[in-house]
């Protein structure tokens, strides 16, 4: 049903139209089923029954990520890079300032495909729009090397990246940011070991398929950041958040009262929203 990592865009911006087309939703997004299309509506009638179950990270996910980017903007941020910034469409739902600029990054078929479906909408900020294989280390550094020249104080998001990276793609991207003095701060997800077992155990098969499997999952957590200059400012178990959004499926919620059911463990499912910072 995945043709490549791209579709997991459709799939991701369905699961947000859903969101926003309930009474008591925590986000809305307006464009979300237009850009989910028949592609991402395919998609997810076809996967696996746990994987169509899914939607409540995704909404978890984006609440805890609106709401740390929105900080961070009301703290001095003039400039976002949005790294694999898919079918996000932040730009254009978020009340954001007008003297900021919003990058988006991502291969080029699915910036023009989103750039085609919103041109009709108009973003609340200045936006730009960059094509780029982010699996090329060099032009990625000398692409955040440039942005970092551009503003006095930088926020890059990787939203539902860096697990599909391996794990020297993602040092490598951590050492860059953290060699650029104007990037401030740094908004991922992170899975542990447990998560990427039980994915690739239900979903691995669909995702090898859509040449789309999972990589990174440190059995440190978030702090395998630390010895490439990074520390977690905040950190959000996606579990924990999800359980307090009311959106864990009913078979999951006697799970959320078990004791530590929201703490990273690396044998145990978990995930992460995190807000990483660089040392001093």
């Amino acid at each position: 049903t995945l043709r490549d990592v791209a579709d997991t865009a459709h799939w991701v911006a369905l699961y947000r139209a859903i969101e926003s087309e309930r009474s008591d939703a925590h986000f809305h997004d307006p464009y979300a089923r237009r850009l989910a299309g028949p592609r991402g509506e395919q998609i997810v009638a076809t996967l696996p029954r746990s994987m169509q179950n899914a939607a409540w990270s995704v909404v978890a996910r984006t609440v805890v990520m609106d709401r740390m980017i929105q900080a961070e903007i009301s703290a001095g941020v003039t400039l976002v890079v949005n790294l694999a910034a898919g079918l996000d469409t932040r730009p254009y739902r978020l009340s954001l300032p007008a003297h900021l600029t919003w990058v988006e990054v991502d291969q080029a078929e699915l910036l023009a495909e989103k750039a085609a479906l919103l041109e009709s909408a108009t973003p609340s900020c200045a936006l730009e729009r960059i094509p780029l294989d982010l699996s090329q280390e060099a032009p990625t550094r000398r692409l955040l090397q440039q942005l970092g020249q551009r503003a006095a104080k930088v926020l890059v998001v990787t939203e539902g990246l860096i697990m599909y990276l391996r794990p020297e793609e993602v040092a490598a991207l951590a050492r860059t940011m953290g060699g650029v003095p104007a990037i401030r701060g740094w908004i991922t997800d992170v899975i542990s070991p447990g998560m990427q077992r039980m994915i690739e155990r239900d979903w691995g098969h669909t995702l090898r398929e859509g040449r789309a499997s999972m990589h990174f999952a440190p059995v440190e957590g978030v702090a395998w950041f630390e010895p490439f200059g990074w520390h977690a400012a905040e950190c959000h178990s996606t579990f924990a958040t999800a359980r307090v959004l009311w959106r864990l499926p009913w078979f999951m919620r006697l799970l959320a009262y078990l004791p530590g059911s929201a703490a990273f463990h690396p044998d145990r499912p978990w995930s992460g929203i995190c807000l990483l910072r660089p040392r001093e």
